[in-house]
């Protein structure tokens, strides 16, 4: 894969001493594997700690293990039991306004509560819609739910999903989900990364949103867990600062 593109971008993002703030979210968690075990070692050895979207229903407590006395992974949570309970077919989201409002209320509550007593003090109350979607109806159950972030894909459009409910999305999604996991075409992420970042540094796109990475530990092929690796050796050397949720 050639850098150049990007190399050339950061350049200028050194010349404007503008500086891009970072960070990094991985779905679809349940329990420990060899898989959670390389994206930690990975996460320390670039130095960027791991926001780790776990699905509630389905975590263990070898999980809460494993990451009990981890301080770069951070837990959150990735809806409650990842199921599509999308009417349509082209669509996928689970938490939907085809369903009644309490449902999602009780799940979304449920969800938070279930991973704080897996993983005490350790769980930011920050929800991630699986497949990154959520309808308007269920969003709204979202702040008396507990959350007080929402974070989906691509750049947002307000700080603020919701008053009380700050939008923290992610921008490169280096798998091609379509063709079985494989990495997108190499054109495709350095066109999409370079165009995200020079809207940003031409006041287009919000920087005070933090740039984000999306990986899916549980689903990366080779390829794509070498691109992550060296996505991070390129883009800390942007003036840069590294973005985590924390307990308040």
């Amino acid at each position: 894969m050639d850098w150049t593109p990007l190399r050339d971008e950061i350049a200028k993002w050194h010349q404007k001493k503008m500086v891009l703030p970072i960070w990094w979210r991985d779905d679809d968690a349940t329990t420990d594997t060899a898989a959670l075990d390389r994206l930690i070692s990975l996460s320390k050895e670039v130095g960027v700690p791991v926001h780790l979207a776990v699905i509630p229903r389905h975590a263990t407590p070898q999980l809460a293990k494993r990451l009990a006395a981890l301080d770069h992974i951070h837990p959150i949570v990735h809806g409650w039991a990842h199921r599509n309970n999308a009417r349509g077919r082209d669509e996928r989201a689970e938490f939907t306004d085809a369903r009644p409002s309490d449902l999602n209320r009780e799940e979304a509550t449920e969800a938070l509560r279930l991973l704080q007593r897996l993983m005490p003090e350790r769980v930011l109350p920050v929800f991630v819609p699986p497949w990154n979607h959520i309808d308007p109806l269920a969003l709204n159950e979202l702040p008396g739910a507990g959350y007080r972030v929402l974070s989906t894909c691509d750049a947002r459009m307000q700080p603020e999903a919701l008053p009380g409910l700050t939008q923290i999305n992610t921008h490169l999604d280096p798998i091609a989900w379509r063709e079985d996991t494989r990495l997108h075409d190499a054109d495709y992420l350095m066109e999409k990364l370079v165009t995200s970042l020079k809207r940003r540094r031409q006041g287009k796109d919000d920087n005070s949103e933090p740039f984000g990475l999306l990986t899916h530990h549980l689903a990366m092929e080779e390829e794509v867990w070498d691109f992550t690796r060296q996505f991070w050796s390129e883009i800390l050397s942007a003036p840069h600062e590294i973005f985590e949720i924390l307990p308040n």
